[in-house]
C-alpha cells in the first residue's frame, strides 16, 4: 500500500475511535460529575478535531510536488502536528483549571460505575488504534501520525487514572482524588505537548538529520574511490520524504562523461539504502572551495573504505 493510503487510513481509524469515545465519555461525564472524567472527554474532543487536522495533514503531504511546491507538501504534517500540540495546550490549562476549582469547593463524583466501565472499554479501543499506528509508522515515518500516536498513549494513562480517581473517590471516601488526578492529566499533558513541539519545530526550521544518520550517510560516499571530498553537505526531512545536497571533489581530469557516470553510480547507491531520498550532488575539481567557514570543509570519513563501486 502506498505511504499515503496508509496515513490516510491511520488517521480515519483515529477520527472512528475518537467519534466513539467521545459518545461513550459524554455519557458518563454528565453521569458521574468527575472531573477527572470531564478532563478524559475534553481530551477526547480534542483527539478528534486533531484527528480531522491530521487527516487533512496527510493528504496534503501525500500530493505530488508541482510548480508552486517544487519540494513537494510534506510540511503539511508538521502544520497538523503543530495544531494538535497547540490544541493539546489549551486542554491542560482548560482541565487543571476545573481541578483546582473542584479541590477548592470539595465537589465529590456523584457515581463511579459508569465512568469505570466506559474508561475500561476506552482503553480497549485505544490500544486496537495504537497497534494501527504503530505498523504504519513503521512503514511511511509520518510525522503527523507519529504525533497522533504520542497523544493517544497519553490516553491509556489518563484512562487509568479515571479508574484510579473513581475509585479512590467513591470506594476509598478520599475528597481530593478526582481533582488531584484530574490536574495530574493536565500536567501530563502539557509535558507531552512540549516533548512533541521538538520534532515539529525541527521539521518546520529545516533541521539538519541526526549526526548517526549523516554519518550512515557518509559511509555509503565513502566507498566510492574516485570522489576525493565531500563538502557543504546538507540536510533536512519534510513528512515522510529525506533531501539532501553536497558538493563532491574528484579528479580535475576526470572527464564529463566518466563524472556523469560516478554521479549516477552513487545516487542508485544512496536510494538503495535510503529508499526514497531526493539528492542533488554538485561536482568540483579536487581541491576547489567556494564555500565558506564549516561548508567548505571535508566531511568524507578519513578512513575510506576499500571496496569496488558498486
Amino acid at each position: 500500500m502506498h505511504h499515503g493510503h496508509l496515513n490516510r487510513s491511520a488517521a480515519i481509524a483515529s477520527i472512528l475511535a475518537a467519534t466513539l469515545l467521545l459518545a461513550i465519555k459524554g455519557w458518563a461525564a454528565w453521569s458521574t460529575g468527575s472531573t477527572a472524567m470531564l478532563g478524559s472527554l475534553a481530551d477526547t474532543v480534542l483527539d478528534l478535531v486533531a484527528s480531522l487536522a491530521t487527516l487533512l495533514g496527510v493528504w496534503i503531504a501525500a500530493q505530488p510536488a508541482d510548480d508552486k511546491h517544487r519540494f513537494g507538501h510534506g510540511k503539511a504534517e508538521a502544520i497538523a502536528a503543530l495544531f494538535q500540540i497547540v490544541l493539546i495546550s489549551i486542554s491542560a490549562l482548560g482541565i487543571a483549571s476545573r481541578a483546582i476549582e473542584q479541590f477548592l469547593s470539595g465537589a465529590r463524583v456523584q457515581s463511579a460505575a459508569e465512568g469505570i466501565g466506559v474508561s475500561v472499554a476506552a482503553i480497549v479501543v485505544t490500544f486496537a488504534l495504537l497497534a494501527w499506528q504503530r505498523h504504519v509508522i513503521r512503514k511511511t515515518g509520518s510525522l503527523a501520525i507519529t504525533t497522533d500516536n504520542v497523544h493517544y498513549q497519553s490516553d491509556l494513562l489518563l484512562n487509568l487514572a479515571v479508574i484510579a480517581a473513581l475509585a479512590l473517590d467513591q470506594y476509598a471516601g478520599i475528597r481530593a482524588a478526582d481533582p488531584l488526578f484530574g490536574f495530574g492529566i493536565a500536567l501530563w499533558l502539557g509535558w507531552g505537548a512540549w516533548k512533541a513541539s521538538k520534532q515539529v519545530l525541527d521539521q518546520l526550521m529545516d533541521h539538519e538529520w541526526p549526526e548517526a544518520k549523516k554519518q550512515r550517510f557518509l559511509e555509503v560516499l565513502a566507498r566510492y574511490p574516485d570522489i576525493t571530498g565531500v563538502h557543504d553537505l546538507r540536510t533536512r526531512t519534510s513528512g515522510d520524504k529525506d533531501f539532501v545536497q553536497f558538493h563532491i571533489w574528484v579528479d580535475p581530469a576526470m572527464t564529463v562523461r566518466k563524472a556523469h557516470r560516478v554521479m549516477d553510480e552513487i545516487e542508485a547507491q544512496i536510494h538503495s539504502e535510503f529508499p526514497g531520498v531526493e539528492v542533488l550532488i554538485h561536482t568540483d575539481p579536487d581541491g576547489l572551495v567556494d564555500e565558506k567557514g564549516d561548508a567548505g570543509k571535508d566531511v568524507l570519513p578519513p578512513i575510506r573504505i576499500d571496496a569496488e563501486t558498486p
